[in-house]
């Protein structure tokens, strides 16, 4: 019989997360729109599972232009209420209200330099590389989290806080996160931005 795949701490048993853990999870990613949507969605999972907003992810798409800023900031008080009624998206005022938020704040960065280069700024460019053996070694902010979080609150973002932006941090590559028994461990350090 064959050994079971070895995969963070972190991981269920449902195919969804094994899939997001195995393929993006800690995988680079460096387009500004795919960026802003992730920093969207860690955002609505506050006081939630990942794996809640994963299964809504479509929904949110489908819902937010997907996550297109330029059409997003065009969004009214009615589209607001719109969505308050959307049962496949978290329904909550705030939640909803920081996506239309952050898409602002994007599009002011965007005015000096891409967001991609905004945020991986606080990584300079490259991804940290850790080597955590438990899962409760991994920190849930970092200096570098905590001034991302001030710097996006600065541009007016919401839901940034330095633990969301770890999380993002972490699920974009900008520090590689996978356990070191975890069978991405290797691949993950290969894709890993230097």
């Amino acid at each position: 019989m064959s050994e079971p795949i070895k995969r963070c701490a972190w991981v269920t048993a449902d195919p969804v997360y094994q899939q997001y853990h195995d393929t993006v999870w800690g995988r680079p990613e460096t387009d500004s729109q795919r960026l802003f949507e992730k920093l969207c969605l860690d955002g609505q999972q506050a006081g939630l599972s990942w794996l809640t907003i994963l299964k809504k992810q479509a929904n949110y798409e489908a819902a937010f232009f997907n996550f297109e800023p330029a059409r997003i900031i065009k969004m009214t008080q009615q589209d607001i209420d719109r969505q308050m009624q959307n049962p496949g998206i978290i329904r909550n005022k705030l939640k909803i209200e920081s996506i239309i938020k952050n898409a602002h704040g994007f599009m002011k960065i965007e005015q000096q330099q891409s967001f991609a280069q905004f945020l991986w700024q606080f990584t300079k460019g490259k991804t940290q590389i850790n080597h955590w053996v438990k899962a409760e070694e991994v920190p849930v902010s970092s200096p570098e989290s905590k001034a991302m979080a001030k710097a996006l609150k600065g541009y007016g973002f919401t839901f940034v806080g330095e633990t969301i932006c770890y999380a993002f941090m972490q699920a974009v590559g900008m520090v590689m996160d996978h356990q070191t028994d975890c069978y991405c461990y290797t691949a993950a350090c290969q894709e890993a931005i230097d």
